[in-house]
């Protein structure tokens, strides 16, 4: 089965959910339109459908170390990358003064979905490029800037962050990477880092790693963390490439899934010093590195949904063509195609009602990362840019959680042929299972969730979320939609009483806040993918009365929405029971009875 993109769908979310119009009209957008956006994904999906897809099996095969520290990327990887470049797609969202397009955020993620559902592991290197990209351009000095963001900005050269060390997982501030001063502006690197992906490679010219060192008088702790740029080749005075680095992939990780995807143990300094160039002040690292972080996580969020939308095409594909048993209750003996069993449309239905929740949510962000930068006013840039804090977390521990659901019903659908290898089922399950841990596992989203996107602002973002939700279900209520109304109202009632939970104990007693914190996240994924969901419908039903209607797509998004109404919005009254109530029995048992 070759993937085919979901244009229609992401079309709607993107117009209609996002109001991409909107945010072309924001300023130093105004050449985006909507127009502009339709042969941009038509163009994409042409190679997302006829480049990507049809490498990502034989790049589940993996990448090659070789003991020069050399690494060859999969088979069809090099070209399709250098087909990559040449279109543009790398400088989407690359500013435009260093040979990008400079377009929305929510232009380039609606790309990225393509991406992301095509070849999981390809679509990592032009990710961690742009995140490289957009901590450069906010911290760098100009002429690191000049040196390093054209190139990285046409895809000739790769990005990667590299952050994790062997004794410094999520915590940071047991970071011992050295940096030196040199006494010419640059800086001696030493050190190792781990889990570094497309570290090393041979699909471009160079490779600009950022990593984070200790200068030598740094405080200790995260404090203490200044930021680097160390590319694998020099440059040259007049741009060239000059000698070789002194940085090394020492190894490559043997993983469960994003095989195509190399991930390197990088090692820094093993000949004297890597030569190395701060970005920004010193001891300002990780604040610089999360500008970063901030748009790797929501392409996360994305990588979780899109995967999950590979997942459900294929399973329907299946349910189609795949006869077994005759139907429920029919007195005809013969075999139907099980997409007419009652089991096999409520798994397809879970799986298509979350990935268009997810895929609306994720583009909602977006579209409040794009106004939060470039919003006249700035009292509505920073309710914007706090409406990113807050939905961050979310999209990326919810999307990336229920990847690992909706690709496992996947495979549930094919049965025992979802459990051999040659049907490809299951690397959509191993792939998807890394979106959950990297960039920050759900639990320490959940922890930032309620820490400081919720708690530190007294619940003030959560509860204007959720007056919007509110007066969408008045909406869906007086348009006849009485159980999408019903059950969202009530999704949104859980969601405040935690809120206020959450506000009024994390202060006293964090543990008992933080016990119920994933929890919390998945509720609020649930209920405000619910608020999509009803805002479709509402959208649907008045599109459908329009000349040149497509009826069926319109229907079918109010069924949609009434499913995942009426299935999915429930769960949060476990959810909430668990949260409100279950804090003392996480803790009660003493760990060394575990």
């Amino acid at each position: 089965m070759i993937y085919k993109a979901p244009a229609k769908e992401i079309r709607f979310a993107l117009n209609e959910l996002a109001e991409l119009p909107a945010v072309c009209s924001l300023p130093g957008y105004e050449d985006c339109s909507v127009e502009l956006v339709d042969a941009i994904l038509e163009e994409g999906a042409k190679f997302a459908e006829g480049v990507l897809a049809p490498i990502n099996k034989q790049g589940d095969k993996g990448a090659k170390w070789s003991p020069d520290f050399t690494v060859t990327a999969a088979e069809g990887f090099k070209e399709a990358w250098q087909q990559y470049v040449e279109a543009g797609w790398v400088g989407l969202r690359a500013p435009a003064e260093f040979g990008g397009q400079g377009l929305p955020a929510l232009v380039a993620l609606a790309a990225e979905e393509m991406w992301c559902s095509a070849n999981l592991a390809f679509s990592l290197a032009p990710m961690l490029t742009l995140g490289a990209i957009e901590a450069i351009n906010h911290h760098a000095s100009e002429e690191l800037k000049a040196v390093y963001l054209p190139r990285m900005s046409t895809g000739e050269w790769t990005g990667t962050m590299n952050l994790t060390e062997p004794q410094a997982g999520s915590d940071l501030a047991q970071v011992r990477s050295k940096a030196i001063p040199v006494g010419d502006g640059s800086y001696k690197i030493s050190g190792q880092k781990i889990f570094i992906t497309w570290g090393e490679h041979d699909m471009a010219d160079n490779i600009v790693h950022l990593v984070l060192a200790r200068l030598p008088d740094a405080p200790a702790g995260v404090k203490g963390i200044s930021l680097f740029i160390v590319p694998k080749f020099l440059v040259n005075a007049d741009g060239s490439l000059g000698e070789r680095n002194d940085v090394r992939c020492v190894s490559l990780e043997h993983k469960l899934g994003i095989h195509g995807s190399p991930t390197a143990v990088m090692s820094f300094g093993d000949e004297g010093g890597a030569i190395g160039y701060l970005v920004g002040e010193a001891n300002k690292g990780l604040g610089y590195m999360f500008t970063m972080m901030n748009h790797a996580r929501l392409g996360v969020g994305i990588e979780g949904m899109a995967v999950s939308e590979r997942a459900y095409q294929k399973a329907v594909e299946y349910a189609r063509d795949r006869v077994q048993s005759r139907a429920v209750g029919s007195p005809d003996p013969a075999g139907v195609a099980i997409i007419r069993h009652p089991d096999v449309r409520r798994m397809l239905m879970t799986m298509r009602a979350q990935i268009e929740a997810q895929r609306a949510l994720a583009f909602y962000a977006a579209a409040a990362l794009d106004r939060a930068a470039r919003h006249p006013v700035a009292s509505e840039a920073a309710r914007n840019q706090a409406l990113v804090n807050f939905l961050i977390p979310i999209v990326k521990g919810w999307n990336t959680e229920q990847a690992n659901e909706i690709t496992s019903l996947g495979m549930q659908i094919h049965g025992g042929m979802g459990y051999i290898e040659e049907t490809g089922v299951a690397q959509y399950c191993r792939d998807a299972r890394i979106t959950a841990i990297y960039e920050g596992t759900t639990g320490i989203q959940a922890l930032d969730l309620i820490g400081r996107k919720t708690a530190s602002e007294n619940g003030a973002t959560a509860r204007w979320l959720l007056e919007e939700v509110r007066s969408t279900v008045a909406k869906l209520a007086a348009a006849g939609f009485d159980s999408i109304a019903a059950n969202l109202e009530a999704a949104a009632k859980d969601a405040e009483r935690c809120v206020d939970f959450i506000v009024g104990t994390f202060g006293s007693q964090p543990q008992l806040a933080a016990a119920g914190s994933v929890p919390f996240l998945k509720l609020m994924g649930i209920t405000l993918g619910g608020w999509m969901m009803g805002r479709a419908a509402l959208i649907a039903k008045a599109q459908q009365g329009e000349e040149d209607a497509d009826t069926d797509f319109l229907a079918a998004k109010q069924v949609t929405a009434r499913f995942y109404a009426e299935h999915l919005l429930p769960q949060t009254g476990g959810l909430a029971a668990a949260i409100l109530h279950g804090a003392d029995s996480v803790l009660a048992l003493d760990e060394a009875l575990f």
